[in-house]
């Protein structure tokens, strides 16, 4: 598997920064104001962007051998 980099780009950002701060807040606000499901928000939510991170992981391994093989040829 091999993102394009508008994809990888995407991805990276919401598994990096989105998913995390919006569990992260979302806990605090639901201790603050008494919502339910706070824990398993944030827990959803961090699952969530080590589910993404992993695969972006994968097509950027997969890219850099892919980069590797070129070189070689040359």
């Amino acid at each position: 598997m091999k993102l394009n980099n508008k994809v990888y780009d995407v991805l990276k950002y919401i598994s990096l920064i989105v998913l995390d701060a919006v569990g992260v807040a979302y806990n605090q606000l639901a201790q603050v104001w008494g919502l339910p499901f706070g824990a398993k928000i944030q827990t959803t939510c961090t699952i969530l962007s080590v589910l993404i991170g992993t695969l972006i992981g994968i097509s950027s391994y997969n890219y850099n051998k892919e980069q590797v093989k070129v070189e070689k040829v040359r």
